[in-house]
């Protein structure tokens, strides 16, 4: 199963007459992750007016809440979900922090606010590919980890932990669809001087290019 969804943290800020909008993302994998990141957002600020959210917290896109936490209905936490909807983003969360600044922007004008601190914040977001891979073990003699490493660096594979010891070994993370496809050019490129195990089965996160 494949998908796109937030990784690590940013922020944002936006201020539309005289109110502050600070908007908050995060990669939450499971409602439980998103209520506790909405949580944290909370403790920061405990004087703000109203925090709003929207999130997707599964990877089918399926488990959808928002709230518009005392903004008038479907002001705030249905634009920033439709937000995260648009983009086609799994397993995140957006919260919007607003302090009131005495002029109401009717809801015509909250709407856009809220939708519109959601992009900015999703627009600093680093997003991610989310895909089944697995994990395999390139080991080479000392004399071809040279070319291993060179061949590695344009691969679309992500390098990870290197082992030297009486061979040098690379780990690294392939995308499952291309598994066979790969380990046929790496043994090609490598004139068959290498081996490798295949490792376990999982979800990766492969940066988007």
């Amino acid at each position: 199963m494949n998908y796109v969804g937030v990784y690590g943290r940013a922020e944002a800020e936006r201020v539309i007459e005289k109110s502050r909008f600070l908007s908050y993302s995060a990669r939450t994998a499971g409602e439980e992750e998103a209520r506790a990141f909405l949580d944290e957002v909370r403790a920061m600020h405990p004087a703000a007016t109203h925090v709003c959210y929207g999130y997707i917290a599964d990877a089918l896109g399926n488990l959808q809440r928002f709230s518009d936490a005392g903004e008038p209905q479907g002001t705030a936490g249905l634009p920033i979900l439709g937000v995260l909807k648009a983009q086609k983003l799994c397993e995140s969360t957006v919260a919007v922090v607003r302090y009131f600044g005495g002029i109401k922007l009717g809801a015509g004008g909250l709407t856009r606010a809220y939708a519109g601190a959601a992009a900015d914040v999703l627009e600093r977001a680093e997003k991610r590919s989310f895909e089944d891979c697995r994990t395999l073990r390139a080991i080479v003699g000392y004399a071809e980890i040279g070319p291993l490493l060179k061949y590695l660096e344009t691969s679309e594979a992500e390098i990870g932990a290197r082992e030297f010891g009486t061979e040098a070994a690379v780990t690294l993370k392939v995308r499952e669809a291309r598994r066979e496809a790969f380990c046929a050019d790496l043994v090609s490129a490598l004139a068959g001087r290498i081996r490798i195990e295949q490792g376990e089965r999982s979800v990766y996160p492969f940066p988007i290019p």
